[in-house]
């Protein structure tokens, strides 16, 4: 499959519009492109070393998974200490 190029004045205007506010779906389908486009297009437009869209929600999954986890030992250790003061 090929590589569709898009002109650069259809890639400025759609950054600027998302970071307007407007919904990346939202553009993405009205230009008729993967949303994956624009995510990358906003990835370069940054400057940055920022993650891909697919490496920020595996992140994001991770964080929520890690405090669950930090709750879930905190309430042991609580639970250990409220034990102990009984004894």
């Amino acid at each position: 499959m090929a590589v569709k190029r898009y002109p650069r004045k259809v890639r400025d205007e759609i950054v600027a519009r998302v970071k307007a506010g407007e919904k990346v779906m939202d553009l993405a389908n009205q230009y008729g492109m993967s949303d994956r486009v624009i995510y990358n297009w906003l990835r370069d437009d940054s400057g940055d070393e920022s993650p891909s869209y697919s490496k920020y929600n595996k992140l994001k999954k991770e964080n929520e998974q890690l405090k669950w986890l930090v709750g879930e030992l905190s309430l042991k250790i609580t639970r250990g200490e409220k034990d102990r003061d009984r004894n």
